[in-house]
């Protein structure tokens, strides 16, 4: 159950004002009840609510940002285009993880508390979003942005990824394929579902229908695409192209039709999505839908920036195209 300020406050031998205006840092509270109010929070896990914090906050010519990790493919891409857009307005950039979970989120609220940014961007941790959602509606300005298809309330970067998926099954149909594999993302992600409606949908108008018993499962990592190839070939059904959902996959599917003695691109094409820079380097080099990673952080940060000058933020997602880039796994014309 989570920890409410009036628990804070009942703990801490205080009233509920009090504590938040220990969260606002506020010199009126003296300093040993300051102390016993931040220590209750440390030791309950106490995350406060935008209502609390009261986002009295100044100017500090900082923009945060909230990422799950990392060691996500594209989240260096995505942050390069961030720092390039604010160190050229002049504003600095202050990175939370989610690395330690509850930890963590503890951190970043204590971020919240002391005014240390004026702005957010994120790249939506899990089940971060209601408490982001919270800190929007009471003031602070947030765009978020995803890969996987959400639209929240506030304002968000995305990308098309039912588009690029079709894209994909455009070409391979345009170089002969007919008979095609999906190795999907997670069923959980909204972009899985839309690479895989972009894809069968288009199949269908061509009127090469996708076969179900051809779409496999996986979960993102190599691992889980040289997986998917031992579990199409146990089917009996033939294929000659595979459509992997991130760059990982394919490079795992091309890993499992090498172990099968199945040539690429010569029996079977592959292409991948993202564009990551393993990519250009796999053997052979990727096929793959690029996703702006890079230009949706550029955009997600201008807008933000657009907005602390007096720019209204909007509701409806900013949309940044993905684009096909052909390399040998997927040639235009085949061998």
């Amino acid at each position: 159950m989570r920890v409410t300020i009036a628990e804070v406050a009942r703990r801490a031998r205080v009233s509920k004002a009090t504590v938040s205006r220990v969260l606002n840092d506020k010199s009126d509270v003296d300093a040993s009840t300051a102390i016993r109010v931040r220590e209750v929070i440390a030791a309950t896990g106490y995350i406060p609510s935008a209502g609390a914090v009261g986002l009295a906050r100044g100017t500090t010519r900082t923009v945060g940002m909230l990422v799950p990790g990392l060691t996500w493919p594209w989240i260096s891409e995505v942050l390069q285009g961030v720092a390039d857009v604010l160190e050229a307005a002049g504003y600095g950039l202050l990175i939370n993880t989610m690395n330690r979970g509850s930890d963590s989120l503890a951190q970043f609220s204590r971020h919240v508390s002391s005014n240390a940014f004026d702005a957010l961007l994120l790249v939506e941790p899990p089940d971060t979003l209601s408490y982001i959602t919270e800190l929007h509606r009471g003031g602070l300005p947030v765009v978020m942005i995803d890969d996987r298809g959400r639209h929240p309330e506030f304002p968000s970067v995305t990308t098309t990824n039912h588009g690029g998926a079709a894209s994909a099954a455009r070409h391979l149909l345009g170089s002969g394929r007919t008979r095609m594999a999906v190795v999907t993302g997670p069923p959980s992600f909204e972009c899985t579902r839309n690479r895989l409606d972009g894809f069968a949908e288009t199949l269908a108008e061509a009127g090469h229908p996708l076969d179900e018993r051809l779409v496999v499962e996986g979960d993102f990592t190599p691992e889980s695409g040289f997986q998917a190839i031992a579990e199409l070939d146990a089917t009996g059904l033939g294929y000659d192209a595979v459509f992997a959902h991130n760059d990982f996959m394919a490079s795992g599917v091309l890993g499992g039709l090498r172990a099968a003695n199945r040539p690429v691109p010569d029996e079977v094409s592959v292409i991948g999505f993202d564009d990551i820079a393993i990519a250009a380097h796999t053997q052979p080099a990727l096929t793959t839908v690029r996703q702006p990673a890079r230009e949706m952080g550029e955009t997600a940060a201008g807008m933000l920036l657009s907005h602390l000058g007096g720019t209204e933020l909007l509701s409806e997602p900013r949309i940044v195209p993905t684009t096909l880039v052909v390399r040998e796994s997927a040639p235009a014309q085949l061998p």
